[in-house]
């Protein structure tokens, strides 16, 4: 019996294939890929854990930032409110400040006149008094003498 070479390569099939069997080869690869199947299932559920916090964190930094955008446009809102207030204080300061200043100054120039008219009316006066002094005096020198004799005549005549 002669055979042939494909006698030979079935059998040395059949051979391999019941040594693979024997030595549980499938069951050796089988579990290989189930281990490298289970491995890529957790690297998903990771990965699929690890998007959903990516997620979480993008959500709350754009909720923060949408928070603090607010709070940004508060403030300014707010110093703005506070700046248009201060400028309305200020505005109203300073007309007191003027009306207070211009009160001060129409009483200085008040007073001022009140002192002009004073001193007017002291020199006027001091005026007055001199030329009444020298009036009188001019009319106590020439009629002095006469007034003297008068006076002696009427003393004689009260004697006699």
């Amino acid at each position: 019996m002669a055979f042939d070479a494909t006698f030979w390569a079935t059998a040395a099939l059949v051979v391999f294939l019941g040594l693979i069997t024997y030595l549980k080869v499938p069951g050796m690869i089988t579990k290989a890929l189930d281990g490298r199947i289970k491995q890529i299932e957790d690297e998903l559920a990771e990965a699929e854990r690890l998007r959903a916090e990516a997620k979480a964190l993008l959500d709350d930094y754009q909720r923060r930032r949408e928070e603090a955008t607010k709070e940004a446009e508060s403030i300014v809102a707010a110093a703005r409110d506070e700046a248009f207030r201060m400028t309305e204080e200020a505005g109203a300061a300073l007309e007191t400040l003027i009306a207070r200043r211009t009160k001060a100054v129409e009483q200085k120039i008040a007073q001022a006149e009140a002192a002009a008219i004073g001193e007017v009316r002291a020199r006027s006066a001091d005026l007055a008094v001199e030329a009444a002094r020298v009036l009188l005096q001019k009319q106590m020198s020439t009629s002095s003498d006469a007034l003297v004799d008068k006076s002696i005549k009427e003393v004689a005549d009260r004697l006699n």
